[in-house]
């Protein structure tokens, strides 16, 4: 099994820390982001993650070439561009040729979520897969009674996004997008015609009417995004309760 982690992002939020470090290397309890993840992985029994990298790449690349790791680790340099969520899928495209469905998990995300159920339970049920909670936010991804994306929604804006006309989302399901999906390849050749830049979701925004984007409910999803300084410490708590 193969994972893409998400580690290029300037981790802007962070500063002054990520002044000096990207945001994968940002510690938690004394251990990266970074390395959590990829124990995590490893537990899952994922076999090879793919990491791509921008701000400060080469300590991530360090980092990787000085503390071998249990799977095998490929790193995806965007170094020259940071290319957003899809952008940076499509161009680590050659380390996912074999055709399977890949996990593709946020750096920056501490959450309960079993990863190899999710995948293993999930990978071959639709063209991509997102893990989604019922947790407050303003931005909604929406679903339809099968859990099957239909558009997204800013609430505080009412802005909505969708390829489906006048669509009632007082008949959908919103839930909050938790970072972590998983995407066939067979999607990339419909990537080749986006900008160099892109998001992932406004990608699965457009295909969701012909291709099959499902949502998979956690409803004991706990989670901390470790984006902002004053969420380190609840970090650190969150990672002890749960052994990271």
């Amino acid at each position: 099994m193969k994972a893409m982690i998400f580690a290029a992002g300037m981790g802007t939020r962070l500063k002054p820390i990520t002044d000096t470090m990207p945001k994968a290397l940002v510690p938690v309890n004394g251990k990266p982001l970074l390395q959590i993840l990829i124990d995590r992985l490893v537990a899952a029994g994922f076999d090879e993650a793919v990491v791509n990298v921008h701000h400060f790449s080469e300590q991530i690349v360090k980092y990787l070439q000085d503390n071998p790791q249990q799977l095998t680790t490929q790193i995806s340099d965007e170094s020259d561009l940071l290319l957003e969520t899809g952008g940076g899928i499509l161009h680590a495209m050659r380390f996912f040729n074999d055709g399977q469905p890949f996990l593709v998990h946020n750096v920056d995300i501490l959450h309960n979520v079993d990863l190899g159920a999710f995948y293993r339970e999930n990978a071959h049920t639709a063209d991509a897969v997102l893990l989604v909670s019922e947790r407050d936010t303003q931005r909604y991804l929406l679903f339809d009674d099968d859990n099957r994306l239909m558009g997204w929604t800013n609430i505080k804006t009412d802005e909505v996004k969708s390829p489906y006309e006048n669509l009632d989302v007082t008949r959908l399901h919103k839930y909050a997008f938790a970072g972590i999906h998983i995407f066939n390849p067979k999607l990339f050749s419909l990537m080749y015609t986006w900008p160099q830049k892109f998001s992932v979701i406004d990608f699965y925004l457009s295909i969701c009417k012909r291709w099959t984007v499902k949502g998979v409910v956690k409803t004991d999803l706990r989670m901390v995004d470790v984006g902002k300084l004053d969420t380190l410490a609840k970090a650190e708590a969150f990672a002890k309760s749960l052994n990271f």
